[in-house]
């Protein structure tokens, strides 16, 4: 592992950051979208900071990016924010959404390739790409986790994965 950090992209000392769409459900609609927005314009600003960070602190290291991988999930937005704000399942897969798409938007806006999997499909993707078993992409995953050190939990085992995927010229 040459570098391992968490990205901040929600700014903790804005209300509702955390959870853009939870904190604007009560909302009349109108203030809901500003709130929305405004939590949006952050998010990417901050995930664009982290992103350019990071790549300045691997070229500093000798290091190129190579490309990027975002997980998404299964479920479908609406697009339709009162609809969004109607249904609490629909608000919980608009907030993963929205924060994957700020990260998607800050490699774009550094330079940087994005490759979007659905999470559940990462496996089968990565060992069609590289010729290997889930299994084993899995055993090799946590293989590395014990020479890293904690955190390594399946969200670090599945960006290692990813991260193979784009290597392998998928990104």
């Amino acid at each position: 592992m040459i570098l391992r950090w968490r990205l901040e992209i929600a700014d903790s000392r804005m209300d509702g950051s955390k959870q853009p769409f939870h904190a604007a459900e009560p909302m009349p609609f109108k203030d809901a979208e500003v709130h929305i927005q405004r939590c949006a314009d952050s998010s990417r600003a901050l995930a664009e900071t982290a992103v350019r960070d990071a790549v300045a602190k691997l070229a500093g290291m000798g290091f190129r990016v190579a490309g990027s991988c975002v997980l998404t999930g299964s479920g479908r937005p609406t697009g339709d924010l009162a609809k969004t704000l109607s249904s609490h399942p629909l608000i919980h897969t608009a907030e993963g959404e929205f924060f994957r798409n700020a990260l998607k938007q800050a490699c774009e806006s550094c330079g940087i390739a994005v490759l979007s999997v659905k999470e559940k499909e990462l496996m089968n993707q990565a060992a069609a790409a590289l010729h290997l078993p889930a299994a084993e992409l899995e055993r090799r995953a946590v293989e590395i986790g014990k020479g890293i050190g904690p955190p390594w939990t399946q969200d670090q085992k599945l960006s290692a994965i990813a991260a193979w995927l784009v290597l392998a010229g998928r990104g």
